[in-house]
């Protein structure tokens, strides 16, 4: 009978994957209008399992309230498709989009939602609001 070969633990280094890689900045637009939403669904998004090597898919919905500036979407998806060389875990893909799409436009409020793909049977969402309570 074959032996299994035993992946190693997680570790600290794992749990800290990707969440201070570089990225394409998100740029922006000044804002004409107040008092409307905008929400931005990205149905192929991807990145690695920083424990496994392993690709994992999702969909990332950014939900805002713009304030003086919105997000250039060109820039978005250059942003976003810069994840597929990252290992990051998804619960930190998501905190970490939600931080820099703050950081870029400074919205009233913001939603980053991460819908991931079944693995072993189980589906993930993370949501991630801004701003955040303590």
């Amino acid at each position: 009978m074959p032996r299994k070969t035993r992946q190693p633990e997680y570790t600290s280094e794992h749990a800290r994957g990707g969440v201070r890689a570089e990225l394409p900045e998100i740029e922006t637009w000044d804002n004409q209008y107040h008092g409307y939403e905008i929400t931005i669904t990205i149905p192929e998004y991807t990145c690695i399992c920083p424990r496994t090597g392993l690709p994992d898919f999702g969909t990332i919905t950014i939900h805002y309230l713009p304030n003086k500036l919105c997000l250039e979407l060109k820039s978005l998806k250059a942003y976003i498709v810069a994840f597929r060389n990252i290992g990051i875990f998804n619960e930190n893909a998501v905190n970490r989009i939600l931080d820099d799409v703050a950081r870029a436009c400074k919205p009233k409020w913001a939603v980053v939602k991460g819908e991931f793909s079944a693995r072993g049977g189980m589906r993930t969402l993370v949501e991630a609001r801004h701003p955040r309570k303590r």
